[in-house]
């Protein structure tokens, strides 16, 4: 009969902790910096920020400090394994995101003004599959073309019901 008793060397706490979870997944090591800033976004999911608010904002609400290359460092590898998103706002400003799913295939509205990410999906409803039909018509020339690794993301970029009431 088998043993059920966990194989040495590893981790329990992955079972428990889901953030270290994704780390481990997706071959990050687990440390304390990876685990806060991942979990930051991941707590503000609907919010993109830049390099410099997000240290502010972990500054505020953090007990670790991170110093500005540690933290560029982090975000450039919690990118490049996906579990951030990085888009490049108007002004040419990189802003970060936790990758949500609802966002690697979903249009989304960036506002100019508070800088939140809204998935567009609903809000385009009959639309959505038109769209996603361009898309992949466009991908797919693309890679008839010798094009590798091509990917797609539609920005619609303006100021928010919210922002233009003054209601934020």
């Amino acid at each position: 009969m088998a043993s059920k008793t966990p194989l040495p060397n590893t981790p329990l706490d992955i079972q428990i902790d889901p953030i270290s979870a994704l780390l481990t997944a997706h071959g990050l090591r687990r440390t304390s910096a990876a685990r806060i800033v991942l979990g930051w976004l991941l707590a503000h999911p609907d919010i993109s920020y830049t390099h410099a608010q997000l240290q502010v904002a972990l500054q505020d609400d953090s007990p670790l400090a991170l110093d500005r290359v540690t933290l560029y460092r982090l975000i450039d590898r919690l990118t490049q394994v996906g579990l951030l998103l990085c888009r490049v706002d108007a002004n040419r400003v990189r802003r970060y995101q936790a990758m949500p799913a609802s966002l690697q295939s979903t249009p989304h509205f960036e506002c100019q003004s508070c800088h939140r990410d809204k998935p567009l999906a609903g809000e385009l409803q009959g639309n959505a599959g038109d769209l996603e039909k361009a898309a992949q018509a466009a991908l797919a020339a693309l890679r008839t073309l010798g094009y590798q690794g091509v990917s797609m993301d539609l920005s619609v970029r303006g100021v928010c019901a919210d922002c233009a009431s003054g209601t934020l």
